[in-house]
């Protein structure tokens, strides 16, 4: 069993700090619609890369923090997050030994996932949403999937 150093636990600090720094960054709407979905894409990777320390709660605390910064209802983001950490950490053994393509993938699915029950829970609080925006965030966030996929496996 590998040890679980204090420079991981900083790095994945450092991420998730990040994360959540560049998703409370004020965006034109333009710009809003092609920005990817950092905290989701980050919590896949730590979740795929170390499953035993990356538990749920940290999923659920995240979201909530997200809905107190954005001014969601509480739980919005929190359930969607855990449930995107859940599906994350049921299949990263069979993620592990997908080729790029197929991560991307899956890295799709669980996306089209997490926008799907937070716009779902949008829809059920009585909100209008535009589902046809959704797509953009995503292929933005697919085409950083290989790029911060190796950023975040370098200093390991």
């Amino acid at each position: 069993m590998k040890s679980f150093y204090f420079s991981t636990r900083l790095l994945i600090f450092l991420s998730f700090f990040a994360a959540l720094l560049l998703n409370i960054i004020p965006l034109s709407p333009l710009v809003a619609l092609f920005y990817p979905l950092w905290l989701p894409l980050i919590l896949i990777y730590w979740v795929i890369v170390l499953p035993e320390h990356i538990h749920l709660s940290l999923a659920w605390i995240l979201g909530l923090l997200i809905d107190v910064l954005h001014g969601n209802y509480l739980g919005e983001h929190a359930l969607a997050l855990s449930v995107l950490a859940f599906l994350s950490y049921r299949f990263h053994l069979q993620f592990r030994m997908f080729p790029l393509t197929q991560q991307i993938l899956f890295v799709l699915m669980l996306l089209i996932i997490y926008q799907g029950l937070f716009f779902w829970m949008q829809v059920f609080l009585g909100f209008a949403i535009n589902f046809h925006c959704m797509w953009f965030s995503l292929l933005a966030s697919l085409m950083m999937w290989p790029l911060l996929k190796s950023v975040l496996r370098a200093p390991l």
